[in-house]
């Protein structure tokens, strides 16, 4: 069972084995399942269970507790699962006979979304899941880099509306399919809890591997595939702005090859500073239901900046307007296209880093090795 602790004091049921619990009650939850175990369920209360949960969120420690039962001796095993600060994003938690073989975990990591630099902080133990080569670690990314990790997923906006609004008690849970470079692809059960207190103006995350031998396949809808086709030999580059905070959010298409928009250091580099305001400014039209053009100064992969028309659209069924929906256009034919391949990068000619060069060397290796329909 793994139990979330993502709000201070709160504490519910994420998962089942293999099965999702979406925040039941992890009291109700643990005494259905001590029914079971009649033996158990008369040595362990439910108060004592309680403490040694709060231990293990609030020491941060694995604790192990001999049960002593009519039917023989039984353990309880509490293991934390960790978030990029080093504090309890989880307690992972196995009943049985003492004598029974314990098989080891899954990966399961914690992480933080920061809304003041717009990118998820997550742990070096994050290369533990399916999909996340260690070549490719980064401390913090993007929002818009992990749904292009994501397969088949079509819940973007919701996940929008809680990082970008965090406000007190708003949570989900889904499953996602993540593409592994191996072969088949691996499948994480995501959890969030919006905060806005002294610690985190965000999103805590808890984020388990549930990969599968046995798990169906997970394919996008033939209209998916098909606008994304249709779109790919159009050339057509559509992408979900932010506009309050100038970053992208999610890419309806292929990302546009010549906007450096993955491994940076900050979200917001993807546009030159001096075109941000215009586009903050931009987003009291989209309010109002207006389209907008803009031409913007995007960043490229060697470091400088391309002139990109951006065709803007209000989100629709977003309720907070921040977001709009934008074509761009490269408009500068005098400029080299600097697309993102290995040999663009020439990190002499570069004043000051920008971003995860090696990382993006690497995964962009891997993704031209790849078909690039999801």
């Amino acid at each position: 069972m793994t139990i979330e602790t993502l709000m201070p004091d709160v504490m519910t049921v994420a998962s089942v084995g293999e099965t999702p619990r979406e925040f039941a009650s992890w009291q109700r939850v643990v005494q259905r399942a001590l029914a079971k175990m009649p033996a158990v369920y008369d040595s362990l209360t439910t108060a004592r269970l309680a403490d040694a949960l709060s231990s293990a969120r609030d020491r941060a420690e694995e604790v192990d507790l001999r049960i002593p039962t009519r039917a023989g001796l039984h353990e309880l095993k509490l293991r934390p699962v960790f978030g990029p600060a080093g504090d309890v994003h989880a307690v992972r938690m196995w009943i049985g006979p003492a004598a029974a073989a314990v098989a080891e975990p899954r990966a399961a990591v914690g992480a933080i979304w920061d809304l003041d630099t717009q990118t998820l902080q997550q742990p070096s133990g994050i290369t533990r899941l399916s999909g996340v080569p260690a070549e490719e670690y980064a401390p913090r990314m993007s929002i818009a880099e992990v749904f292009h990790r994501m397969k088949a997923f079509d819940r973007h906006s919701e996940v929008l509306d809680l990082l970008y609004e965090p406000v007190a008690g708003a949570k989900m849970q889904f499953d996602v399919a993540v593409p592994h470079n191996s072969g088949r692809p691996g499948r994480w059960r995501v959890t969030i809890r919006a905060r806005d207190d002294g610690r985190t103006r965000g999103a805590w995350w808890l984020i388990e591997d549930v990969s599968s031998e046995d798990q169906p396949a997970t394919w996008s809808t033939l209209e998916r595939v098909g606008l994304r086709e249709a779109h790919r030999r159009a050339g057509t580059h559509l992408a979900v702005i932010e506009l309050e905070r100038t970053s992208i959010s999610h890419w309806l298409t292929d990302p546009a090859p010549w906007i450096r928009w993955d491994y940076l250091f900050q979200p917001v580099d993807v546009f030159h500073p001096d075109d941000r305001a215009r586009l903050i400014d931009i987003g009291g039209r989209m309010a109002a239901g207006d389209t907008a053009g803009v031409t913007v100064r995007a960043l490229n992969y060697s470091g400088d900046y391309t002139p990109t028309l951006m065709l803007l659209y209000p989100y629709p069924g977003y309720s907070a307007r921040q977001l709009a929906i934008a074509q761009l256009v490269r408009v500068a034919d005098d400029v080299p296209m600097v697309e993102p391949h290995r040999d663009s990068f020439d990190v002499r000619q570069r004043r000051a880093p920008i971003g995860y060069d090696d990382q993006l060397r690497h995964r962009l290796a891997c993704r031209m090795n790849r078909s690039p329909v999801y």
